[in-house]
């Protein structure tokens, strides 16, 4: 059975991993004819306990992935991607990357740039994984 996705979301980190997932996804998208989202999280859950430094932090990194997010954007609209979206978020990865609407597609790396969480608590992509409401493609 040969599914046709509509749009496609790819968990941006910019690890290396990330890129891996994000050079599958343009490659889906344009054999769908698909919209793609990039998303990132800024995850505000590995941040210390102070909640005014947090939110001032928090603030900082979401600008920076903004400037790094339209610079994909762009690679992928060279690359042949007719529609492109971006978003950047800060909360949890885990719950935001597996509550996106009307997502027919979820693609993200087998792993990020935090590896102690990993260890610890479990990886994102294993909750997306889990959690998620649509198919999800795991890139190594």
């Amino acid at each position: 059975m040969v599914t046709n996705y509509k749009k496609i979301a790819v968990a941006m980190d910019f690890s290396n991993q990330s890129l891996k997932a994000f050079d599958r996804a343009v490659s889906v998208a344009k054999e769908n004819g698909a919209m793609l989202l990039l998303v990132n999280v800024v995850d505000t859950k590995s941040f210390g306990s102070v909640a005014a430094y947090d939110l001032k932090y928090a603030d900082q990194l979401k600008k920076e992935c903004e400037v790094k997010i339209e610079e994909i954007k762009k690679q992928a609209i060279a690359s042949g991607v007719k529609n492109v979206e971006t978003m950047v978020e800060a909360g949890s990865p885990k719950v935001i990357l597996t509550q996106l609407p009307n997502v027919n597609l979820i693609i993200c790396g087998a792993t990020g740039v935090n590896q102690m969480e990993k260890m610890v608590i479990g990886s994102v992509a294993e909750r997306i994984v889990r959690n998620a409401t649509c198919d999800v493609l795991i890139v190594r």
